[in-house]
């Protein structure tokens, strides 16, 4: 992956003309594997879309998951602008929520929600992230714990890599049982030879530390 893919100059000159891309895979392929974690959480549950960049799943989140109190995080403030024209376009109004924010520095969340967050979700983020390095992630993997509710609260991750969390440091292990949801084929095959490649969901349960 490009190294410059964890710099806010690249991605304030992608976005400046780019008004939609989906990475790794569809937003409705995506939302059919976290429908099941979000329909039973209670109305008013606070979700995280961490990189929104220029997809269409905050759509998704809107249509399906009104009862939710979804915000759409990116550190590119062009990326949410054209979250925001999204929105317009499908509904007519903008109600959700939309925030500036890097993903490795402290959330701004207000107390009601800081550590009671039930969901984080983010579709090749972490990937982009991982371009500045091992310490990027796990910087990355800290804020979310900070924010999830740690008895029910998730993170969802979805990456080209096999081993995301798998680095010298065991950091992330520390923070989080790190499982796979689920493998996405990347796409059809050329000749019925060729092996299978996938992208990897991640599903990340927050532990609770001694002095949580």
């Amino acid at each position: 992956m490009p190294a410059d893919f964890e710099k806010v100059e690249y991605w304030h000159k992608r976005f400046t003309t780019e008004r939609s891309f989906e990475w790794l895979t569809s937003s409705s392929a995506f939302f059919a594997i976290l429908e099941p974690l979000l329909t039973p959480l209670p109305p008013s549950s606070t979700v995280l879309h961490l990189g929104s960049g220029t997809s269409d799943l905050h759509v998704y989140f809107r249509r399906h998951c009104s009862q939710l109190q979804t915000i759409n995080m990116d550190y590119e403030p062009l990326a949410l602008e054209r979250g925001k024209e999204m929105e317009m376009r499908e509904f007519g109004d903008v109600k959700m929520g939309y925030q500036v924010q890097d993903v490795t520095m402290p959330f701004e969340l207000g107390p009601e929600q800081m550590g009671k967050v039930r969901m984080v979700i983010d579709k090749s983020t972490v990937d982009a992230v991982s371009c500045g390095g091992d310490e990027s992630v796990i910087k990355m993997a800290e804020r979310i714990h900070e924010t999830l509710d740690k008895e029910e609260g998730v993170w969802v991750t979805l990456s080209f890599s096999d081993s995301r969390f798998e680095m010298d440091s065991k950091r992330v292990q520390e923070l989080f049982d790190v499982s796979v949801l689920t493998k996405v084929a990347t796409g059809p095959k050329r000749l019925e030879s060729d092996p299978d490649i996938w992208h990897w969901c991640w599903l990340l349960r927050p532990k609770r530390l001694p002095s949580s």
